[in-house]
């Protein structure tokens, strides 16, 4: 959403069909303090073009450090970059949420936890798959982060690990899920997401697995 004339289409688009933009995500490396202006001026224009087509939801992806974690200085950085942001997204009606893919929760959950130590009650907006992946599992950690998750990424995975074509074709417990998010309350927004793993030859149009997917949703999750 830099791009007034993309955030000028998309208002279009959403005027034509009656849908609304929940918000956009974003990934950059935000540990790196010499970056600390030039995303904060990056986000401060996506803010802007967000609002003014009613996105509310702003994911973040911290950015990876290939082949080592992340310093206690570089932690510093980050929760210091994000606190900046999320001062901003208040400012222009913009709720900020960390996104993790498997890096931030590996390792005993080294980088999201610096991040937590830093900003205790930072929204967070998961990806269950990627926990999954990581060794964490979903479950646990819905409860334990209940207070401060508004938002999910919703994946399938097979018994050999692999990712399915659609929601509902796999083996992971969603009627678990959907039970634990009523127990904590949950009312943010589930998202669903799929991927596929290299080669992978899709078996049908994306269009028809995200029906698949979000009809499984509404009768396995009630959302």
């Amino acid at each position: 959403m830099r791009s007034t004339v993309y955030t000028k289409q998309i208002g279009e688009l959403i005027d034509q069909y009656k849908i609304k933009l929940i918000g956009s995500s974003y990934s950059g490396q935000l540990w790196d303090k010499d970056s600390f202006n030039q995303i904060y001026e990056d986000v401060d224009q996506i803010f802007t073009n967000m609002a003014s087509v009613g996105g509310k939801t702003f994911a973040v992806s911290v950015g990876q450090i290939r082949g080592r974690l992340k310093t206690e200085q570089e932690l510093d950085n980050q929760a210091n970059l994000l606190k900046a942001i999320i001062s901003l997204g208040k400012k222009k009606g913009i709720i900020l949420n960390l996104h993790n893919h498997t890096y931030e929760v590996e390792n005993h959950m080294h980088d999201l936890g610096g991040t937590l130590k830093r900003i205790p009650d930072i929204g967070l907006g998961p990806d269950l798959n990627w926990l999954l992946r990581a060794g964490v599992n979903p479950i646990d950690f819905l409860n334990k982060y209940r207070k401060q998750i508004i938002y999910l990424h919703l994946r399938d995975q097979l018994s050999n690990g692999r990712w399915p074509e659609s929601l509902g074709e796999g083996n992971v417990n969603f009627k678990e899920i959907a039970d634990t998010l009523n127990e904590i309350n949950f009312s943010g927004v589930a998202t669903v997401e799929l991927a596929h793993e290299s080669g992978f030859v899709p078996t049908r149009p994306i269009r028809e697995s995200l029906k698949m997917s979000r009809d499984f949703m509404r009768k396995t999750m009630g959302i």
